[in-house]
This record gives structure tokens, sequence and C-alpha cells, in this order.
């Protein structure tokens, strides 16, 4: 079972897509929150949630207050499951203050090459068979994507050697939690973001994923 831990929507289960996403753990994800909140990267942020799966990180980071979230992923049964938790999460928010969240169909690399957006918080989850230079090649597609002092927190297993980080952002540290490691990434000299060019812009923009309240 998947739910959110904290936040408004608190307890909430969410659905999960009947195979081919790897769920991050309750425990994972706890340690991932506990450690964004305590530098209070969460509240207000414009959050992508990469290779999302059920829509757990990213839903979890809106519970808390992240004022916009992008959800990408490939999987059309997924994309279908996203949307239905996303509406789950808004409906338990406070009236007039439901975070602007939205999913996107478009392969992860494919997205970040065709979208505009600048972002704040990105969690990369891909499955743990992804290929090291496919992982290689969306990092460094990420990289101009990002939002001056962002935080990029990447999932692998951790027996699998370390990606090669592209310049513009710098390992902080790793955290291993039985078969998972978890990457703690800087953004270095992101470029600012455009007037006007922010989560929201990005989530409206005309990809293939409808938002979660269309």
């Amino acid at each position: 079972m998947t739910r959110i831990i904290a936040g408004f929507a608190g307890s909430l289960t969410l659905k999960v897509p009947g195979a081919g996403t790897r769920p991050t753990s309750d425990r994972v994800r706890e340690a991932i929150f506990s450690a964004l909140e305590a530098r209070d990267l969460v509240d207000g942020a414009r959050v992508l949630d990469l290779y999302a799966g059920s829509g757990a990180l990213g839903l979890e980071a809106a519970s808390r207050g992240a004022s916009s979230v992008m959800l990408v992923e490939r999987s059309h049964a997924a994309v279908q499951v996203c949307k239905r938790n996303a509406q789950l999460v808004q409906q338990r928010a406070p009236r007039g203050s439901a975070p602007s969240i939205h999913v996107s169909g478009k392969p992860v690399q494919s997205y970040l090459t065709s979208m505009p957006g600048q972002w704040d918080l990105v969690f990369v989850d891909p499955p743990y068979e992804l290929g090291g230079l496919e992982l290689d090649h969306v990092l460094a597609a990420l990289v101009p994507r990002l939002a001056t002092d962002a935080v990029v927190v990447l999932e692998r297993s951790s027996r699998s050697p370390a990606p090669e980080w592209p310049a513009g952002l710098a390992l902080a540290r790793r955290s291993d939690y039985g078969e998972t490691a978890v990457y703690w990434l800087e953004a270095e000299g992101a470029s600012e973001a455009d007037a006007g060019d922010d989560g929201a812009s990005a989530a409206d923009a005309g990809d293939d994923g409808a938002g979660a309240d269309d």
C-alpha cells in the first residue's frame, strides 16, 4: 500500500499501477522528505517528478506545501493512475489553496527537451534497469530546466554504479536504504528563469498529458 505520509493529504491511500513501476517505499520517502523539510525546500517549491509511477513523490510534495507539481510518466496506465491520485490529493486541499498538479505522458527525455519551465525540486526515480547512458542523457537535459539553487533527488539501485554527473549538477551526498541508493544533487550555475517561465507555465504548454484538474 502506498500512502501520503504528511501534510494536508496525510494518510491518503494512493492507487498504484498494476505493473511496470517500482513505488518508493514509505520508509525511503519519509527519510527524503524529512531531509528536504529540514532545509525548507518543499514549501512553495515548483516540483518536477520524473518517471512518476503513481506520482507518490510529487504528490507528497504537494501535500506538504509545494506550489506546483508536474508528474511525467510515459506509461498510459500509470498516467491514468497519476491523474486519479492528483485529483484525490487536490480534493483534500484546504479550500482555495489547492496546489497546481499536472500530468504529462511524454517520455522523460522528450519532455525535458521540448517543454519550458524552471524547477526548484526534482525527483528522478527511473526503473532500476534503465541504462546508465540513458540516465546520463536525462540528467544532462535536466540541467537547463533547473532554477538557481535547485535540488535533485535521484533514486537508483544501491548495486548500480554511480551515474556520470553532467556539468551544472554536483553531488552533495549519497544515502543508502537497503536496495535503494538516494543521491542528493545540487544545481551549479543554473540559469535564471525567464520572466513568467515557471512550473505552472510548463504545465500548461501543450504537453500530451492532461492536467489533473482538466
